[in-house]
């Protein structure tokens, strides 16, 4: 944890007491980790197409119970087509309540992918057996946080306030599967069901951190996704985690594994075959903090 120093020094120059440097040093900190992992994942699923990816995490956070935060991710120009290659999430919210027994959180946050859509079909025609009505969809997802904790459980539920999740509309979902599935019946019943968007879903997130010695740290997971209109696209991820703190660095070992309904919604393209992004995976990753 870094105390910003440009605030220390114009205080120092200005009040010219030691106390007016305290009181500046303890109003806010600023955290920042550069990390370099094997796998980017989100709640279980690849975004850089299970290649190596470099993440620039910034936090910071008030005395007051304000925090806010930047994240800026490589992932897949493949999976995020049109785009540059980067997924940045932006966060402001508050926390309250006693870091040892309850405290609670409130936020809003978006997750944004610059350039990246795709064209696809929001309808389709049974009569004739054509697909119909192109629209473009980016993945550009907003949320409202909410999340309640009590020690090292920690509670979090999100709510999808965009008109979609990750792309997650008729086109997004439906047409994925039409174009991949073995099967195109359940592709056909998820046109049938008219053109929607995926506002309104929710994610949940439950994780527990226990300190195994005194540089070692043990992380449980469990999320779940309940996607609006869209049962297909619902699913369960998990993973477990270590955490040792050696020369500096944090070197970090995770195993990963989703339950997903519909496999063909996690593939992608890559040259001539199909690449699954949903696979149970374990990365390893190494964070310098500063």
């Amino acid at each position: 944890m870094r105390i910003l120093s440009l605030p220390i020094l114009l205080a120092w120059a200005l009040c010219g007491t030691a106390q007016a440097v305290e009181r500046e040093a303890d109003s806010y900190n600023i955290d920042t980790d550069i990390t370099i992992k094997t796998d980017q994942r989100t709640r279980g699923i690849s975004d850089s197409l299970m290649e190596p990816s470099l993440t620039l995490h910034t936090e910071i956070a008030h005395e007051s119970g304000l925090i806010g935060l930047l994240e800026v991710a490589r992932v897949s120009k493949k999976q995020f087509p049109d785009g540059s290659g980067a997924a940045i999430t932006l966060g402001l919210g508050y926390r309250w309540g006693d870091p040892e027994a309850w405290h609670f959180g409130v936020g809003a946050a978006a997750e944004l992918f610059p350039g990246a859509k795709f064209d696809a079909p929001h309808t389709f025609d049974l009569s004739t057996f054509t697909p119909g009505d192109f629209k473009t969809t980016d993945f550009n997802s907003n949320f409202l946080l909410f999340e309640a904790n009590y020690g090292a459980l920690e509670g979090r539920m999100l709510y999808v306030v965009s008109k979609t999740y990750r792309g997650a509309d008729t086109g997004g979902v439906c047409g994925q599967m039409l174009l991949l599935a073995s099967n195109p019946t359940d592709a056909l019943e998820c046109y049938g069901r008219g053109d929607h968007d995926s506002r309104g879903s929710m994610l949940f997130d439950l994780d527990y951190t226990v300190d195994l010695m005194p540089a070692t740290s043990l992380r449980l997971h469990v999320g779940h996704q309940k996607v609006k209109n869209f049962k297909e696209a619902d699913f369960t991820d998990y993973q477990i985690g270590l955490t040792r703190k050696q020369w500096g660095l944090n070197w970090n070992v995770d195993w990963y594994a989703t339950d997903t309904n519909a496999r063909e919604l996690y593939q992608v393209q890559d040259g001539n075959k199909l690449r699954a992004t949903d696979g149970n995976k374990v990365v390893f990753s190494v964070t310098r903090r500063f």
